[in-house]
């Protein structure tokens, strides 16, 4: 069978599809020039407006400040509104690219910052690019914006696009998952959001719960120094060899969807600026309510994607140390939102001993109703029930009522509409932040590449320990009775508490698909 699959892989540039470069050092791009290039970026930020607003905050050394947004369109009119800010540089990097109706205007917003003169660049993780003429890569059409695509796929036609996965798995099974979203080099939003409508609009059918930080000051020049690590690193390919997205007519589709948007919803763009104008108000008039402190930045390098596969597996970067470094300072208790909790045996048994050793674990993660991904929720049952024995506090998310549907206490999903946890945060000792791309899972740690911001400061820490135990108010309790799971929980409404011995809001069909994926290696989730 793996014969046949290689030389059906073998026999791919026999299609006569069009292929482009996986890396720069292909010939194809020896002619290729920048657009924007370190020149660019020789400008104070401290004397950018976003930074005069906070003169006197950032004139201290190393210091940040971050304050947390919590739903989804505050995070788009947060990026909306300093991309109108902006008046030298924005970087975005994101795993996902969506082209729908969230996108398209966000690129907007992005195109009228580069007609103003502002350099973008943006970095796309080809698996999370759905087509090579979505609108961001017609985007680098423009004179003042480069879009590039990190660790390509050679094979452009649908058709064969996974079956190259078989000849080059270890490098293609590696994403870059990271997520930024840099302005004039002292703003940085990071987080958990992609780009795309159901990160930002709450009424999408798969909406994903979320959180983010926007970070002011020291932070941020970091942030760009990883930035620059992938757009230089010689896997991020510049879309000028995609030859769909060269064509003109598709870049005069998208000019001409922008002003077809703006003549059919004129009530609805006024409305829609009235918001980004009340947003940078509040930011110039100090109202966004900024913590401040001291932080570090880290992320994977992009070396990551291409280690083979035992370098991969043995892989301990400076995520992960700082990861083990901060439990093991940890005093007290340990807060954490973790959409995708698969902790492996090692770091297992690190909570078991820091639990026996008196630090507090309350964890919030996906229930088997709300997550998209029933292969990681079939793993981390297996340590759900120990770390429960241990005495850690377990919350799994619950589906908000009007995703569910039928009268009794045994509703399914509607498999059409519904909330997917999707942060990815901690609060060790009410005190330090942790915040990012990073999942508690073996793919975060050992295949794709991430990010994280870890931030000192009480006042934040509190804020987003809070927002936290909040979540817990509306997920189920599990807890263990006679050895047997059960969820507690109560809905919008309820007056008393409704307790369920089977995963809540689930299917037989979804409960036995849960089960036939734990013959997936869990390395592979």
């Amino acid at each position: 069978m793996l014969k046949k699959a290689s030389m059906f892989v073998f026999a791919l540039p026999l299609f006569g599809c069009t292929t482009v470069p996986t890396s720069t050092r292909d010939s194809r791009l020896d002619d290729y020039t920048p657009k924007i290039t370190a020149a660019d970026f020789l400008y104070n930020p401290m004397e950018t407006p976003i930074a005069q607003v906070y003169q006197t905050e950032l004139a201290q050394p190393e210091i940040s400040g971050a304050t947390l947004i919590e739903d989804g369109l505050s995070a788009f009119v947060i990026r909306a509104a300093f991309a109108r800010m902006a008046t030298k540089t924005i970087d975005l990097q994101t795993y996902i690219y969506s082209n729908d109706f969230s996108s398209k205007v966000l690129v907007g917003e992005l195109k009228n910052a580069a007609d103003r003169g502002v350099k973008v660049r943006i970095l796309l993780d080809d698996y999370g690019t759905n087509s090579d003429i979505v609108d961001v890569m017609l985007l680098n059409q423009h004179p003042n914006i480069e879009v590039k695509v990190f660790n390509t796929v050679r094979n452009r036609a649908k058709l064969l696009y996974y079956p190259q996965f078989l000849m080059d798995f270890n490098r293609l099974n590696s994403r870059m998952h990271n997520k930024l979203f840099i302005v004039d080099n002292i703003a940085l939003i990071t987080g958990g959001r992609n780009v795309g409508s159901n990160y930002f609009y709450p009424e999408t059918a798969s909406n994903f719960s979320d959180t983010d930080v926007l970070f002011l000051g020291d932070m941020t020049k970091y942030a760009t120094d990883s930035f620059n690590d992938y757009w230089n690193y010689h896997l991020a390919i510049p879309a000028s060899v995609f030859p769909k997205a060269k064509t003109k007519r598709a870049m005069k589709k998208v000019d001409d969807n922008i002003a077809a948007i703006q003549r059919k919803t004129k009530s609805s763009i006024k409305a829609y600026n009235t918001i980004i104008n009340m947003a940078q108000h509040e930011y110039r008039s100090k109202n966004m309510d900024f913590s401040w402190g001291y932080g570090k930045f880290l992320a994977d390098p992009p070396q990551k994607v291409e280690m083979t596969m035992r370098e991969k597996e043995a892989y301990q970067g400076d995520i992960i140390k700082a990861l083990y470094r901060l439990w093991e300072d940890t005093q007290d208790n340990v807060y954490m939102s973790a959409a995708y909790f698969v902790p492996g045996r090692g770091g297992l048994e690190h909570m078991l001993r820091e639990e026996k050793d008196g630090v507090h674990l309350t964890i919030v993660t996906n229930s088997l109703a709300s997550t998209n991904a029933p292969t990681v929720y079939a793993k981390w049952e297996k340590y759900r029930k120990k770390l429960i024995k241990s005495g850690a506090d377990v919350y799994e998310f619950m589906l908000s009522a009007e995703n569910l549907r039928g009268k009794e206490h045994d509703r399914e999903r509607k498999q059409s509409s519904f909330s997917v946890l999707h942060s990815k945060t901690i609060v060790f000792d009410d005190d330090i932040s942790w915040i990012g791309s990073f999942n508690l899972d073996p793919r975060s740690a050992y295949y794709n590449t991430e990010n994280v911001a870890i931030f000192e400061s009480r006042d934040f820490a509190s804020k987003l320990r809070d927002m936290i135990i909040k979540d817990t108010q509306t997920s189920w309790r599990v807890t263990l009775e006679n050895d047997q799971t059960r969820w507690t929980g109560m809905r919008p409404g309820d007056t008393t508490p409704r307790v369920y011995k089977r995963s809540p809001d689930t299917s037989i069909f979804r409960r036995a698909f849960k089960v036939i994926t734990k013959i997936v290696p869990e390395k592979f989730v």
